[in-house]
This record gives C-alpha cells, sequence and structure tokens, in this order.
C-alpha cells in the first residue's frame, strides 16, 4: 500500500533504499593504487523525478514522497583512482532487484532507471547533477570501468532487458566484454542446472539462478588480458567459500551471487 504522508516510516520497504540498518545491502571500494578522495563524484541525493521520462509510478506514491525519493536505491559513485600518470574512473552501483513489489511495479521501474541514470553518467549528460551541485558525468576522454550487481540480465528474469542492452551496447563500454568474446564466464555454471533458464548451463550466469548480474565493464580504450567468474566447482578446494557447512549454494551461505572479474591494462 502507498505511504501515508502521516504514516511513521519504520519498514525497511517504506524507506529510500531497502535495508533494515545503515549500509546494508551497499558496496565497498577498495584499491591498491591511491583514490584522490576530494574528486570522488556521488549521485546519491539525486530525486527520481529528476531523471528525464523517469518512471515513476505515480498512483503509488504520494505527491510528497515523489518529489522526497531519491533514484538511487543506494549510490551511484565515480570514483577517481591514479595509476602512475594515469587516472581511471571506477564508477559503481547497486539498483534495487526489479521484483519484490506489486502490479504498480515500481521496483522494476526504479531498477531500469538506475540503469538509464547509469547510461547518463557514460553520456555526460546535462540533467545529471551531482550531490555537490556539479552537473555532467563523465568526459568523453576519462577511461573507466562500471562495477557493480546491477540486478539486471540482457535475456532472461525479471529486469527491463532494453535498459540493460542499451548499457552493454553504448559506444563508450568495450564491446567484447560487454557481449563479445571477453564476456567473464565459468567453467562450474557451465555444468550447474538453473532453474530460470531451463534447466541449462550458462557460463556467463553470476547468480545461483543462472542470471548474469554483477558486471564489469571497462570503457573501449582499455586493452583487456583476461575476464572470469570466480565460481568454484564442487570437486574445486575453494568450493566451500560459496556453501554452507552443509555443501549447499543458497543466498545465505555468503551470497548468491559470484565474482566477477576482468583484467585490464591503461593504454
Amino acid at each position: 500500500m502507498p505511504v501515508s504522508e502521516q504514516q511513521h516510516v519504520t519498514d525497511a520497504q517504506q524507506c529510500h533504499g531497502f535495508g533494515h540498518y545503515h549500509g546494508q545491502f551497499g558496496f565497498v571500494i577498495i584499491s591498491r593504487y591511491p583514490i584522490e578522495d576530494a574528486a570522488i563524484r556521488t549521485w546519491q541525493h539525486f530525486a527520481w523525478h529528476q531523471l528525464p521520462h523517469h518512471q515513476i509510478p505515480a498512483s503509488y506514491y504520494t505527491e510528497q514522497a515523489q518529489k522526497a525519493l531519491r533514484l538511487a536505491s543506494k549510490n551511484l559513485v565515480s570514483v577517481p583512482i591514479d595509476i602512475g600518470d594515469d587516472r581511471i574512473q571506477v564508477v559503481a552501483c547497486h539498483p534495487t532487484p526489479p521484483v519484490f513489489d506489486g502490479p504498480e511495479k515500481r521496483n522494476w521501474c526504479r531498477n531500469s532507471d538506475e540503469i538509464h541514470q547509469l547510461i547518463g553518467l557514460l553520456d555526460n549528460a546535462d540533467w545529471l547533477v551531482d550531490d555537490k551541485g556539479a552537473g555532467g558525468g563523465l568526459t568523453p576522454e576519462a577511461p573507466f570501468v562500471v562495477i557493480g550487481d546491477l540486478n539486471a540480465d540482457p535475456s532472461y528474469g525479471d529486469g527491463d532487458k532494453q535498459a540493460i542492452g542499451a548499457l552493454l551496447n553504448h559506444h563508450r563500454v568495450h564491446p567484447e566484454v560487454a557481449t563479445g568474446t571477453q564476456v567473464p564466464k565459468s567453467e562450474a555454471a557451465l555444468s550447474h542446472a538453473f532453474r530460470f533458464i531451463d534447466g541449462k548451463g550458462r557460463p556467463i550466469a553470476t547468480h545461483n539462478g543462472g542470471l548474469r548480474l554483477d558486471y564489469v565493464l571497462p570503457s573501449r580504450e582499455l586493452a583487456v588480458r583476461s575476464s572470469g567468474v570466480f565460481w568454484p566447482a564442487p570437486d574445486d578446494a575453494d568450493y566451500p567459500l560459496i556453501c554452507d557447512k552443509n555443501g549447499q549454494e543458497h543466498a545465505r551461505a555468503h551470497s548468491d551471487h559470484r565474482l566477477a572479474w576482468v583484467d585490464v591494462q591503461l593504454t
């Protein structure tokens, strides 16, 4: 049900993003190279209604909620990392899952629009205003890597396939990593029977259900050396890292997602 203006908000689903405590479902960026802290940009407070052609289900939210609700369910950040004389922008986000809603499809719409906001960042869109009031996104010459659990698969699942497809086929994104021969894969996922895709194995899966939800997308000018998904097979010594004590893979056993990785070289 919609949240009334008089209701005292205590439910996690009635907040800006899912979470029962501050920081739940957030993310951490760890770098062996220096991070230029003063130049970090965030779009945590960018309101949903500020996105051009947004998909806010107006009949679900009150007018007050529509004005206040943020687009990012966690955050959207651009973190400059210095590698010698070069600088690369790490763009990280974690859009809301496009499920756990009702007929209004508020989470589906928000996931789609969070991905469109990310595309706007790559486009250096003039409507994008960060939390310090600066406009625009990445400059055309800035090399970058987009990382995050985007909660959207271009072929299967409940997400907006057109939105994630537009990101994967963006002219600034490395095409081989996004859709080509260097898409991160794992042999263990290939032999895994997934319930979401007719029981077939899928090497590019990053989720227990067989979906590709987790991404590392370098800009096309970066040289890609290798890529993969950390998904140990049952006979692998690292298999306990993704299982519970009974050898079961599920969401409560560390995570239902798998680590996607890409090795790149600045040129």
